[in-house]
């Protein structure tokens, strides 16, 4: 029996691949050309058996470097290293048609900025599917997929108050959690209400750092910073009574900014101020005109920085507790008006 040489087996894998599918023709390449360009350069193994190849051409393609296996299944037709949107298309690809993309990248699709490290894509599917995790494409089996899902072009995304959810429910660290959330609540419009339907349907599971945080901005913090300084300041007996988003007027009624925490008993107002939290320069810009304005009629405000409040939490409260000392007893023109 004559064994053939080394160089001559890629020539055999290529003469094996065409000669057992005579059909096969050059417009079922085109087909397969066209669908890899409509699905972000991608093809799964069935796509590519359909039009008329095989198995052979697929291991000869990927062993010559002229594709890439991503995922069980899933090739891409190009080597280079892919995209976010690459990534989330051949997650869904390798899931099938009934997943819905959570977690990190589905706030990445939605273009929140408070995301925590996501390399993988997390995907919910039928709790019925047979689907596993597979490399970066992460399968979780859920009894009830998100009714509320966003369609795309080649997958589904939960809603934003889904993917707040589920993101928050795996992080253990409350600073990112506020983040999250805060961002949701301020920048996206997501209803606390739609938060805490996704938190009750949940139930228990993990869910113990999202109610809290919840509690927070329900309490009426309007970030993750104010919600920091809030659990900073709470229960020092000399700061007294801080109120948070208090409505102030003067004694003639015309309204006055809110700060994000005010203390009555010493016409006191704190601010955690970032560019993060304001939609443009100009929203900054208008912010600190209100803090100034504040100041006019005998409020002092206090400006905490979020790295500030977030590096140095025992300054703050030393700060916060020698001014309110300091103002103790001082009479303004500036009253609360209680809900």
């Amino acid at each position: 029996m004559v064994r053939p040489q080394a160089g001559q087996v890629a020539w055999l894998f290529d003469v094996a691949a065409t000669a057992t599918l005579p059909y096969m023709t050059s417009d079922s390449t085109a087909v397969l050309d066209e669908l890899a360009h409509r699905q972000q350069q991608l093809l799964t193994r069935a796509q590519v058996l359909a039009a008329g190849h095989t198995d052979m051409m697929i291991y000869r393609r990927i062993q010559t470097g002229r594709w890439q296996r991503v995922l069980a299944g899933v090739y891409c037709v190009h080597g280079g290293t892919l995209t976010d949107e690459q990534r989330r298309v051949a997650a869904a690809l390798y899931a099938g048609p009934d997943a819905q993309i959570t977690g990190p990248c589905a706030l990445s699709w939605y273009g929140f900025r408070a995301l925590p490290p996501a390399p993988e894509v997390n995907l919910l599917v039928p709790h019925a599917t047979r689907c596993r995790s597979n490399g970066f494409a992460v399968v979780k089996r859920a009894l009830s997929l998100d009714s509320r899902a966003r369609h795309g072009e080649h997958y589904r995304v939960v809603s934003p108050a889904r993917a707040v959810v589920d993101t928050c429910r795996e992080l253990r660290e409350l600073r990112i959690v506020r983040a999250v959330m805060a961002e949701a609540v301020q920048r996206f419009r997501v209803p606390l209400k739609g938060l805490d339907l996704e938190i009750r349907r949940a139930g228990r599971s993990r869910t113990a750092v999202v109610r809290k945080v919840l509690a927070e901005i329900a309490g009426g913090a309007r970030s993750a910073p104010e919600a920091q300084a809030r659990a900073l300041l709470a229960n020092l007996p000399e700061l007294g009574t801080v109120l948070w988003n208090p409505r102030l007027v003067l004694n003639d009624g015309t309204p006055l900014p809110t700060p994000d925490g005010y203390l009555p008993g010493a016409a006191l107002a704190i601010e955690v101020d970032s560019r993060e939290f304001h939609l443009s320069p100009e929203d900054w810009a208008r912010s600190l005109e209100r803090h100034n304005l504040l100041g006019r009629y005998g409020v002092q405000v206090l400006h905490f920085t979020p790295s500030f409040v977030a590096g140095r939490p025992e300054e703050v409260r030393r700060i916060v507790a020698e001014a309110a000392t300091r103002r103790r007893g001082f009479r303004t023109s500036v009253r609360v008006v209680r809900s």
